[in-house]
């Protein structure tokens, strides 16, 4: 079992970003992940950095701890050919302590650059697309490739890491496990859902099984609670209304009538450690083996302090429930 902690851009500076790194890397985590947008969730976050700007400031002061994204989407804002060699890039300033968590987007994020939002069946084609470009480009050489959807046209990523990131595909569904199996080498989800990593291990994924556990921790539940509710009430809305609205302003008027109560029913609040532990349980009981704390807290360093001292260490020990 690996445990990591999930840096929120949306919520932090660039600066701060790599100043909680360093300070997950001294609490004992294994590994962080990050979000790859160029909006937050809410304006009320505020913050929305270049995600491959701070991965390589985030390598260059850390040295032992893992980087991951979770997750990235490489076929609209980007296209898979900049983010191989982006992921070539990481890895190797890294010294192969990188993953590339890909998914298949939201609105949110996708829609600036002006190439539309399309239908989810087609956003999973060109997902699959995407993942056979970066594959066929992390092989060397030049390379071209026609797709319905994307192109590639006689391209080569020259800087190639010798041990390759794990490539973890986001899955809330039995379809999308299939592919990380196919053309990923890992398994990222946000539910601890069982039929999710065993569709995976049926069509033959054997990798890394990542899953974010969220998490708000502060000195009284209350308090907790209401942070989360300011900062991370979007999280209630559910992955139909994420992958779609297109601007924080409809993030903020989705989740209007989400109250505390809610959030207490979907985050575990508060400085009750073993609540934080159970909530960790059944993603450990599901499968996953790489559970990322995604504290929505107002208080980082407290948690960070928290983790170190016991928390890190519980997780990392639980076994499947009989």
């Amino acid at each position: 079992m690996q445990v990591g902690y999930k840096l929120a851009t949306e919520a932090f500076s660039p600066t701060e970003i790599v100043e909680q790194t360093v300070a997950a890397e001294e609490a004992g985590f294994d590994f962080v992940e990050l979000s790859d947008h160029y909006h937050p969730w809410l304006e009320e976050q505020g913050h929305s950095g270049f995600t491959w700007s701070m991965l390589g400031s985030m390598a260059a002061k850390t040295e032992r701890i893992g980087l991951a994204t979770g997750v990235t989407c490489p076929m609209i804002r980007y296209h898979p050919a900049i983010i191989a060699q982006a992921a070539a890039t990481v890895q190797l300033l890294s010294g192969n302590r990188f993953t590339l968590g890909i998914g298949s987007g939201e609105r949110l994020n996708e829609h600036v650059v002006g190439g539309g939002w399309p239908a989810v069946r087609i956003r999973h084609h060109m997902l699959r697309e995407a993942l056979e470009i970066i594959n066929l480009l992390w092989q060397g050489g030049y390379q071209s490739y026609e797709g319905e959807y994307l192109t590639l046209e006689d391209a080569r990523v020259f800087d190639l890491p010798d041990q390759l990131p794990v490539i973890a595909v986001a899955s809330g569904g039995p379809g999308a496990s299939k592919l990380a199996a196919q053309y990923g080498s890992g398994l990222f989800a946000t539910e601890p859902k069982a039929e999710l990593v065993e569709a995976y291990a049926e069509h033959g994924g054997s990798g890394p099984k990542y899953a974010e556990v969220p998490m708000a921790w502060a000195p009284d539940e209350d308090a907790a609670a209401q942070e989360a509710l300011k900062t991370s009430r979007w999280a209630l809305s559910g992955w139909k209304v994420m992958s779609e609205l297109p601007n924080p302003v409809n993030f903020d008027a989705a989740s209007s009538t989400v109250t505390a109560e809610d959030v207490k029913g979907q985050f575990s609040c508060g400085p009750d450690l073993d609540r934080h532990v159970q909530q960790a349980q059944p993603y450990v009981d599901a499968g996953f083996d790489h559970l990322v704390f995604q504290n929505a807290g107002p208080d980082p360093d407290g948690f960070l302090e928290v983790c170190e001292s016991e928390l890190i260490e519980r997780v990392r020990s639980l076994t499947p429930s009989s």
